[in-house]
């Protein structure tokens, strides 16, 4: 059982006698998760404190997550009023423009009754999910997908496209999903249903401004003095201050949340953090230091082999879309242990990476563009006829790491990004069934980061390349991960460094010293030079992910699973069975930490696959 309900519903611009309120064109309604049934719309006119409100008639609205305003004005007015009562009522007044003054995490559904329109809208930075299909005479909406095509009007046909991009991204990005016919909003981003006809709309994207006279030391208090407005708002939320806590890895980010959540709750902070017994992968004593200097009631859980066995296909039949984030595994066990202390709020660091320059693609990135400093006529005459071209040449040790740097510089971004990827490296007859390949387009992956890396204005590579991040590495990835885990737990969860005011003050650092020199959040570290330990601050950076390559090769039970769905993965004639065959001999041989994330990856996809 989640811990807030999800917001689902329907509108239907051709009524049906056997429907409740028929003759209302705007129907909205709640999905069960305990008997999985559609309800009727019985519950549209109940107040604005539930999160509903219906102004003269004119405009009904529903509200999922924790919206705020940025004028006072108006966050004065939804305090008094409900917030539902003052979007409706400011939507009135100034059409879609009510979103330029809207903040925080939320969806929102709203109807038009003179317009006979239908508006769905996500936060800025995405960090909730609405999925939408489109019926005869109507639509569908909800925060999961399998609550869409849990509708009778839906398809649950699984989409070939949906399987290809979620082996290119190990998620599904948006704005498709694994269903046909099934989409999802973008971040910052409204949808609008009128006359039969759906159309989405970017209602927002950062503008990045590249210079700053501000002082460091000045810039540093102010990004301060943000995050801990926005663990206060976290908390100020919350029905009981004492039921909040904090993931804790012990990085840069889930150490600065749980610092400032312990100042804002005066030194009674709760933070929650997963261990592995692979050293490679353990950040425990990082988090422990993180707790010790802050003095926060530390709760600790160690990952074991037995857990991906016991757990892994009851998390794979919860998750709405198939999912191949390893890290989805000590995510769970982490928000289980934070309910089990009778956590009801978890603030986590999702965030500061991609909004500050903190990983590791970002720097490399910045090397290959040095090749295009190289005069033109030098790089065209000389270098890329001899090393590129040359095939004696290029076989040699040195000479090789040359011609596959230049080989990588020529590419543009953000095709450079993906010169790894699995999909560009082999043929897709070498990997799909014949028939699986012949309906999709190969091409729909790369152009989706295209489509992103080129929206902002007047924005560096750099920029672009984290504005991309906020979409495919939290939107599509990350954020899923810890919502549905929450979720499942019965937790809610908060993202303080996604927190709008943070997001814009971000965009006003200028790139050269958010990465200085090649050093990786540069100003994020000097601005806590102060507040965090030293040792969590010069750490490298090791992520959350689990060691599952080392364990399956060493853990006859693991392997036993993740062959099996590998073989069971045959059977559904998406794969080329020598292509899985493959993937298994390497992974039994010197190779099994890398082929260990593809092994999960499609285990994955078999585990939700069989749970439908």
């Amino acid at each position: 059982m989640v811990s807030n309900p999800f917001l689902c519903g329907w509108y239907s611009a051709i009524p049906h006698a056997s429907e409740v309120e028929a003759t209302r064109a705007a129907m909205l309604s709640y999905f069960s998760i305990t008997n999985a049934q559609w309800l009727s719309d019985a519950q549209l006119n109940v107040s604005a404190e539930g999160g509903i409100a219906c102004l003269h008639g004119k405009v009904d609205v529903a509200i999922s997550g924790e919206p705020y305003w940025q004028c006072s004005c108006l966050e004065k007015q939804s305090n008094a009023q409900g917030c539902a009562q003052v979007i409706a009522r400011t939507y009135l007044e100034k059409g879609m423009h009510f979103l330029d003054n809207l903040a925080g995490r939320f969806t929102i559904v709203l109807f038009d009754h003179q317009r006979q329109e239908l508006v769905l809208c996500l936060d800025r930075m995405g960090q909730q999910h609405l999925y939408y299909a489109k019926t005869d005479g109507g639509a569908v909406f909800a925060s999961r997908a399998d609550s869409v095509v849990g509708h009778p009007s839906v398809s649950k046909r699984i989409d070939n496209q949906g399987i290809y991009d979620y082996l290119y991204f190990h998620a599904m990005p948006s704005p498709g999903s694994i269903y046909t016919g099934v989409n999802k909003l973008e971040n910052g981003q409204y949808l609008v249903f009128s006359n039969g006809t759906m159309k989405a709309y970017q209602y927002w994207k950062p503008v990045f401004i590249d210079e700053s006279h501000d002082t460091i030391d000045s810039m540093s208090e102010e990004m301060l003095s943000i995050i801990e407005r926005s663990v206060a708002r976290c908390v100020t939320g919350s029905v009981d201050s004492s039921s909040v806590g904090a993931f804790l890895s012990g990085g840069l980010d889930s150490s600065t949340v749980s610092g400032i959540l312990s100042k804002v709750l005066n030194g009674n902070a709760r933070t929650f953090s997963i261990g592995f017994d692979v050293k490679a992968y353990d950040e425990i004593e990082y988090a422990r230091i993180a707790s010790r200097h802050f003095t926060t009631e530390q709760y600790e859980y160690y990952v074991t082999p037995e857990n991906v066995i016991s757990e892994i296909s009851d998390i794979a039949k919860y998750l709405d879309e198939p999912f191949g984030n390893s890290s989805v595994l000590p995510a769970y066990f982490c928000a289980k242990m934070a309910k089990e202390k009778g956590i009801d709020v978890l603030l986590a660091g999702d965030g500061g990476d991609e909004i500050f320059a903190g990983n590791e693609r970002y720097a490399k990135q910045k090397v290959f563009e040095r090749y295009n400093n190289v005069p033109s006529l030098f790089r065209g005459l000389l270098l890329e006829p001899l090393l590129l071209h040359n095939p004696v040449l290029k076989r040699l040790p040195v000479l090789s790491k040359i011609h596959s740097y230049i080989r990588q510089a020529k590419l543009p971004l953000p095709d450079r990004l993906e010169d790894y990827n699995y999909l560009h490296r082999h043929a897709a007859s070498e990997i799909f069934s014949y028939d699986f390949i012949s309906d999709i387009d190969q091409e729909l992956p790369i152009n989706l980061l295209r489509d992103s890396y080129n929206l902002p204005n007047n924005a560096n590579s750099l920029n672009r390349m984290l504005w991309m991040d906020w979409k495919k590495t939290l939107h599509d990835n990350d954020l899923v991960k810890v919502n549905r885990m929450c979720e499942m737990n019965g937790v809610n969860v908060h993202y303080p460094l996604l927190d709008d005011e943070l997001v814009s003050f971000s965009t006003r650092i200028p790139s050269t010293i958010k990465l200085k020199n090649g050093k990786l959040r540069w100003f994020y570290k000097e601005a806590i030079k102060g507040f965090l330990p030293q040792e969590i601050i010069r750490k490298k950076k090791h992520g959350f992910g689990l060691p599952f390559g080392v364990w399956t090769s060493e853990h006859k039970g693991l392997q036993e699973l993740s062959y099996s769905s590998l073989d069971s993965l045959k059977k559904r004639a998406i794969f080329n069975d020598s292509f899985i065959d493959q993937t298994i001999k390497m992974h039994q041989g010197v190779h099994a930490k890398f082929y260990g994330e593809l092994v999960w990856i499609l285990m994955m996809l078999e585990l939700w696959c069989a749970a439908r």
